[in-house]
């Protein structure tokens, strides 16, 4: 597709999401796009959302386009014969449509967001008094440990940004309040601060159930529905004289028809940079002199720590201190697993024998990943970071956190390992 289509397109400067499609001669009901994005037959190639619709399909015809985005997006732009979009009213309602429609479309190069099974999704549980939670979508398949606890009622997602969806979550929380997975042990706080609502009485509870009713509604993308809803409810609290009830509903309208998304406004060109779901693992050993040898993982996804992936490892092969030996003992078992998800890229602490040891253990899998180091000072702060420099310069941020985060996981482990061998 060339600009000069573009700028035909007359794209609004509002938030949405936006579709790039190719006319198919021979239609196929999947990834064919619905009438609203196009004719009957159009394949829908890529699923964005924008925070302005106007600037952000731009941005696809500029000289950096692959630098910025990457040559798979490249070859989607050269392949695609037109753009078409959808505004939303706000930027969290073009990131709940965004996630409905990649997992309904199945676009073929939004490639990462289809298949990656790391990223977070939304579930409303089955229980008499449902709880939202945010759960990784491969807990959602299989026998995981996570589902054991409850029963789904309904899943949304996966969402491509975990940051995003919590700051989205933040939004909807005061309007639609809800119990989660901490409210049992801060309920009385959250009441406080409206985070959580009031089940002390059937009344309290079917006003909850409704609430997650609608809640729900909004996660598909039916907020005129749900306006329509709390209207009717409101009305039958006027009609019964209930005035303080009404003017609770009156505020969730209100609410609902002014989102106040300045937060996801913030986050959009801090994300935007990052390639989505980009995954850091990073390593690093402790002891004392040999003494308590420990190994752990960490991993960092689109920018920020997912700490219900950190992993400890109880060294057993090592008898002196030799971190070499160490670390290549907690790489294979970690490859030992191969229900986690591959790495993009690995941080190990140390220097060049780090880096061999760490090449050594994953060129046994025949896939490959690149690996960088972080050398410290005298003081134990980094100096320097060795390795591929396409990746230490464009993820020094995620890198520094990575390692800076497995220090702080090693040494705790560590510490707890030692004071249990010191009881009597």
């Amino acid at each position: 597709m060339k600009y000069e289509s573009l700028k035909k397109s007359k794209l609004p400067d509002r938030p949405g999401v936006y579709f790039f499609l190719k006319t198919s001669p021979k239609p196929s009901p999947k990834g064919r796009a619905p009438s609203l994005w196009g004719k009957a037959g159009d394949e829908v190639l890529y699923v964005g959302k924008a925070t302005s619709l106007k600037d952000r399909v731009k941005s696809y015809f500029g000289k950096d386009l692959i630098k910025a985005r990457g040559p798979l997006l490249v070859d989607m732009v050269f392949k695609a014969d037109r753009i078409d979009w959808q505004e939303a009213d706000s930027v969290l309602e073009a990131l709940i449509l965004e996630a409905n429609l990649i997992k309904k479309h199945q676009p073929k190069y939004n490639t990462k967001e289809k298949s990656d099974k790391s990223f977070l999704s939304v579930v409303v549980t089955a229980e008499a008094l449902p709880r939202v939670l945010t759960v990784r979508s491969y807990n959602l398949k299989g026998s995981s440990n996570v589902l054991t606890n409850f029963r789904i009622s309904k899943t949304y997602g996966p969402f491509t940004s975990g940051t995003q969806l919590k700051e989205a979550l933040k939004i909807i929380r005061p309007i639609f309040p809800f119990l989660d997975d901490k409210s049992k042990n801060y309920y009385k706080f959250y009441k406080q601060v409206n985070l959580v609502p009031d089940i002390s009485t059937n009344e309290g509870i079917k006003k909850y159930k409704n609430n997650i009713k609608n809640l729900k509604l909004f996660f598909e993308g039916k907020k005129k529905q749900v306006l329509k809803n709390l209207e009717k409810e409101m009305k039958l609290y006027v009609k019964v004289r209930k005035f303080e009830k009404a003017g609770e509903i009156k505020r969730q309208i209100f609410a609902l028809k002014h989102i106040n998304d300045v937060a996801l406004l913030k986050l959009e060109p801090r994300t935007s940079q990052l390639e989505p779901n980009f995954r850091i693992e990073a390593y690093d050993i402790a002891h004392m002199s040999g003494k308590n040898m420990t190994g752990v993982m960490v991993v960092v996804e689109n920018g920020e720590p997912a700490k219900n992936e950190y992993r400890k490892f109880r060294i057993k092969t090592q008898k002196d201190a030799n971190d070499i030996g160490a670390l290549t003992e907690v790489l294979e078992r970690r490859l030992v697993h191969k229900e986690w998800r591959y790495p993009d890229l690995v941080v190990v602490d140390g220097s060049t024998a780090q880096i061999n040891a760490a090449k050594k253990v994953f060129a046994k899998t025949g896939k490959f990943v690149s690996v960088v180091s972080v050398v410290k000072d005298e003081r134990h702060k980094p100096k320097a970071i060795l390795g591929d420099e396409s990746f230490t310069r464009k993820y020094k941020k995620e890198i520094l956190l990575a390692n800076s985060e497995a220090h702080r996981f090693a040494i705790a482990y560590h510490k707890d390992l030692r004071g249990r061998n010191f009881l009597p």
